[in-house]
Formats: structure tokens, C-alpha cells, sequence
């Protein structure tokens, strides 16, 4: 039994490790070429689909939480020129 908690812990880590690797470009779906239009729009589509407030379950809301929170943070990089940039 703790060979396994083992084995799954290691797996969660493994998959967190693999999704934290996902450009912002990644996370919104837009192509690195993408101009600002096609980044806002992506940001709001996956917004309101990831919206907390939109999941009555507790565990598909900390999902969507978290989500939520990684495609804000991918549309304040690329929305700024700056961000962007570098």
C-alpha cells in the first residue's frame, strides 16, 4: 500500500512538472505569431470556460481555479509588449 501512494505521488508530481513547462502560447492555443485580437480572444474564451464561478463541484472548481489562473497569467505576459518580447 505504500508502494503505491508512493508511485502515485511521484506520478502527480511528474504531470505537474510536465504541464508547468507549457508556454503562455500553449495555454492559450494561439500560434506564437498570433497578434493581440487573436490573444485577447482566446484569453476570454478560455476564461469563461475556466471560470470559477461557473463549476458547482468543488473538485471541478479548484480544477478550474487553477486553470483559470494560469491562462490570466499567460494573457497579462502576452498582452504586454514587453512581457511579450522577452
Amino acid at each position: 500500500m505504500r508502494w503505491f501512494l508512493l508511485g502515485a505521488l511521484v506520478l502527480l508530481l511528474l504531470a505537474g512538472l510536465a504541464s508547468a513547462k507549457k508556454s503562455h502560447y500553449e495555454v492559450l492555443g494561439v500560434p506564437r505569431n498570433a497578434n493581440d485580437k487573436a490573444i485577447k480572444k482566446a484569453y476570454r474564451t478560455l476564461a469563461r470556460k475556466y471560470h470559477p464561478d461557473r463549476h458547482q463541484d468543488p473538485t471541478k472548481k479548484q480544477k478550474a481555479e487553477k486553470l483559470f489562473i494560469r491562462v490570466a497569467q499567460a494573457y497579462d505576459t502576452l498582452s504586454d509588449p514587453e512581457k511579450r518580447r522577452i
